[in-house]
């Protein structure tokens, strides 16, 4: 792809990203509780109006500046297009986390295998990859280096249904003393751009959808770790796991 394309790309998830950031931050400092939420697959597993909104705000740019690609979205309906591009939104990611007041979350846009955008308008940190390169605020991203996976800082996040939730105590348990410590923040798409910045020095996490991770495993790949898929296994979704290339394969074989 022509690198104007690819930049025309970029500014339209940049653009989708930050008018659905403005709605987001505009309810999240006015709200007093969690007004407007309906559960979806548990009663843990929530969605806000905010949620809604934001993602009306997204197609209603894409819909405009790129008017024949598909769009996959958490919230709406699977549009197909007809030029052979498709974009993976997710309107909020982190949305317990908002609700509760945790400022935690996040807006994930990703044209898939082109661009992709992690937008938190809270710290105003804009995560983007575009054509191989990584990206923070316009400064490239530097992963961790880590080569001892004993010291490792390791995020992870967790499904909403009770028994899925033991099964992941359960590797959780063999995770824990091989590492320096967990993190489990609540946010996917942010989990994946902060270890794309170093801030973790791993993050792995089944039962994820692809709007979670589009634009943050692109991220971490453009940054050079090492991304690798966990197949499904023992009543356990399949997921991602993202690391420096020199722990990798020992943190692969622990969540495996």
């Amino acid at each position: 792809m022509a690198a104007g394309e690819l930049a025309e790309l970029r500014d339209v998830a940049v653009e989708a990203a930050r008018v659905a950031g403005d709605i987001l931050v505009a309810r999240y400092e006015s709200a007093t509780g969690p007004v407007g939420v309906r559960s979806k697959s548990s009663a843990t597993d929530l969605v806000s109006e905010a949620d809604l909104a934001a993602e009306r705000a997204i197609r209603e740019v894409l819909t405009r500046r790129r008017p024949g690609d598909g769009i996959l979205g958490e919230e709406g309906d699977d549009v197909p297009g007809t030029t052979g591009l498709r974009w993976v939104v997710d309107p909020l990611d982190g949305t317990t986390n908002y609700l509760f007041g945790l400022p935690q979350w996040c807006v994930s846009v990703a044209c898939e295998h082109r661009v992709g955008v992690v937008w938190d308008p809270l710290r105003q940190e804009l995560f983007e990859t575009t054509g191989g390169t990584a990206l923070l605020n316009g400064r490239a991203l530097e992963p961790s280096g880590r080569e001892d996976l004993a010291t490792a800082l390791v995020a992870t996040g967790f499904g909403y249904d009770a028994g899925v939730r033991a099964r992941q105590a359960e590797v959780i348990a063999r995770v824990l003393p091989r590492v320096r410590d967990i993190r489990r923040m609540g946010s996917a798409a942010l989990d994946l751009a902060w270890t794309a910045a170093g801030r973790y020095d791993a993050y792995y996490e089944r039962g994820i959808a692809v709007w979670d991770v589009a634009a943050g495993s692109m991220l971490c790949a453009a940054a050079g770790l090492a991304v690798r898929e966990l197949p499904a296994r023992d009543a356990l979704a399949a997921g991602i796991l993202v690391a420096g290339p020199a722990i990798a394969e020992e943190l692969l074989d622990l969540v495996g």
